[in-house]
């Protein structure tokens, strides 16, 4: 296995200077500036300190780039979303209003564009954001707004920052219960629906735990019934809306079809767009909503007629650089099934190869069957102890190896009753247990996975004769 970076087809250490010059010729056409003395850096402490820099960023650090760092939601961006973040920082466009990012602020309206596309709305309103949280945050907000007094219900395997933002905004959050694969259960949904005010009903479409998808296409009709919202927070899985295809490589069609019949949706570019921290996004189906955010400004706004993004944001400040990137990003990898979509496939195909080796093992299992791009999997012990001990052996003794045969994987806290529920009974000696989790989010995963359930079967074994 190869342990140099992927040739990713665009060669940073040539393409960067040319960004640079670009940006320096535009700089010199306005006329040259004079730099001010207490701007100017001594080149010789400048050296000394970067040198210090770059050594402090890569100690300890995880080689997130590494196909054997499979743990976390972790990737580095892209290098065509570098340069054009790079080409974007360099001018520091701001595109909370349009005298602050006219550029920028263009292509960011045209990226909404193309994610409201590739969602299948027909109309729609929306803008990027400077992550998921702040995205989730404001379709609760404009919830709120809609309905004021309700509540808002969940999946008890949701993302934990919706109790958060719940509280922030004077909200209650209700949880609902999940099925054995960790979805919401549509069942005690009803019930909670009849028991509470419900205004919003958050339905994830890949939860950050295991990847599981609320079945939205069933949750509709129920939420209407009610007369409640749905939001969508598709922050990690919403790109998989282009693989839904239900081919061998894609992902099941049904609850991603579903999304242009919700009240709004909200996706990471961060995650699966190739994207560098931190750039979320929210989109609402009907635009009418943009008036809860009507504000005055007596210093913005003022440099032309068109919608300023600012004017359908709650943040003010946001880097134009990431509506930059992302743009650059979608215009050589086109949010199309066989553009981005193309991008997406290996690692889906690496997870079902990765659930039926751990399904033949017989010292890992898989905890069950993967609906995206993330593996839950535990040893054959027969307590909750044990697998807890194992599977904090296995995260520390692969990731202390040397370099160039580390392997870094994350765990996951999960109730022993609900281990139950997929079938696995161990004795209970205690209520919860750490799993092994892996997020297998970067094409290379393709090629090793067969190589992480080899190493996971043998550091099992040593683990039972420890």
């Amino acid at each position: 296995m190869a342990t140099d970076s992927p040739d990713l087809g665009v060669d940073l250490s040539r393409t960067l200077p040319l960004v640079v010059e670009a940006i320096e010729r535009w700089q010199e056409s306005y006329g040259g500036v004079e730099s001010v003395p207490v701007s100017v850096v001594d080149a010789e402490a400048w050296r000394e300190t970067l040198d210090q820099f770059l050594a402090r960023l890569t100690d300890e650090q995880y080689p997130f780039f590494h196909p054997r760092y499979a743990g976390q939601m972790l990737k580095p961006p892209h290098p065509v979303a570098v340069v054009g973040y790079l080409a974007a920082m360099l001018i520091n466009p701001n595109n909370h209003a349009l005298d602050g990012g006219p550029s920028t602020a263009a292509m960011e309206k045209e990226c909404v564009e193309r994610l409201a596309a590739m969602f299948g709305m027909n109309q729609h309103l929306g803008h990027l954001t400077s992550s998921g949280t702040i995205a989730n945050l404001e379709a609760l907000w404009v919830g709120r707004e809609e309905n004021p007094g309700s509540v808002v219900a969940v999946s008890r395997d949701a993302h934990y920052t919706h109790a958060r933002m719940g509280n922030v905004l004077g909200v209650e959050v209700v949880d609902v219960d999940v099925d054995d694969a960790g979805r919401m259960a549509v069942g005690d949904l009803a019930q909670v629906l009849e028991t509470h005010n419900v205004g919003t009903v958050v339905v994830t479409l890949g939860t950050t735990g295991l990847g599981a998808i609320d079945p939205l296409d069933d949750i509709i009709p129920v939420a209407r019934a009610a007369g409640a919202r749905v939001h969508v927070d598709g922050a990690y899985g919403g790109f998989f809306a282009l693989v839904a295809d239900d081919s061998n490589d894609g992902v099941a069609s049904r609850h991603f079809s579903a999304i242009a019949r919700a009240d709004s949706v909200v996706v990471d570019p961060h995650k699966h767009g190739l994207q560098p921290y931190g750039c979320g996004a929210v989109l609402f189906t009907d635009p009418g909503v943009g008036t809860h955010y009507a504000h005055e400004s007596p210093y913005t706004y003022f440099s032309s007629d068109e919608l300023h993004l600012g004017e359908i944001s709650l943040e003010c400040s946001r880097a134009g650089a990431a509506a930059a990137a992302f743009w650059l990003t979608t215009e050589v990898f086109p949010l199309t099934s066989d553009g981005l979509g193309h991008v997406l496939r290996p690692g889906l195909r690496a997870t079902r190869r990765m659930h039926s080796l751990l399904q033949a093992s017989s010292d890992v299992r898989s905890l069950q069957e993967p609906e995206l791009d993330i593996v839950g999997y535990l040893t054959r012990a027969r307590t909750a102890s044990g697998i807890d001990r194992d599977s904090v052996q296995i995260f520390d003794e692969l990731a202390l190896r040397p370099p160039e045969e580390q392997w870094h994987l994350a765990t996951y806290n999960i109730r022993v009753d609900d281990l139950a529920r997929r079938g696995i009974d161990l004795k209970p000696d205690q209520a919860h247990a750490r799993i092994l989790r892996s997020v297998l989010m970067k094409p290379e995963h393709d090629a090793v996975v067969d190589d992480l359930v080899k190493v996971l079967e043998e550091a099992s074994r040593r683990t039972v004769n420890s």
